[in-house]
């Protein structure tokens, strides 16, 4: 099953039967005087907080996607505003590198961005390579610019910087 916005509003209108349920019990308890109605007023209390935590994962859940021919990925630099950058293997191809981009565009979406005037989100690529013992050198793969406000942006744009990749090698052998 997955987690989408319907399935968590579907939950968060249940979860407010329950809570109008438990709050005419709680209700009858406090009239009655009896000796659990603190209790229920508690676990009234405690479904409402559900009942909101629910509702609000309704507007975007927190879920993950995954693309088939992706790698992991590590998140190096993200400030939650327009530009991002991620860390793959230096054993990357460029074809799972285009996966892995739009895997992390989607995945680092978020509707809280906050762009500063920028209408894309730019994720990075990089990998570090050791050209010689002692030197590290960070290595640009690839990028990708997608929309900052639309969750299913139709114009993802993926670049893979090919001659970066063909420093791989020559990094990697020295």
């Amino acid at each position: 099953m997955s987690l989408t916005p319907a399935l968590f509003g579907q939950l968060a209108q249940a979860m407010g039967v329950f809570v109008l349920a438990c709050a005419l019990v709680t209700g009858l308890a406090i009239a009655f005087k009896w000796s659990w109605r603190y209790r229920m007023v508690g676990a009234t209390l405690f479904s409402v907080v559900l009942v909101v935590g629910l509702f609000s994962l309704s507007f975007e859940p927190i879920t993950r996607s995954s693309i088939e021919g992706a790698v992991p990925f590590k998140l190096v630099y993200d400030r939650f505003g327009s530009k991002a950058t991620i860390a793959v293997a230096p054993t990357t191809t460029p074809k799972q590198l285009e996966a892995t981009l739009k895997q992390a565009s989607n995945n680092l979406f978020a509707s809280g961005r906050n762009g500063q005037g920028e209408s894309q989100l730019t994720i990075y690529a990089r990998t570090v390579v050791h050209p010689r013992e002692g030197v590290s050198k960070p290595l640009y793969l690839g990028r990708v610019k997608r929309s900052i406000s639309l969750r299913n942006d139709p114009n993802i744009e993926v670049e893979i910087f090919a001659d970066k990749f063909a420093e791989l090698p020559k990094a990697q052998n020295s």
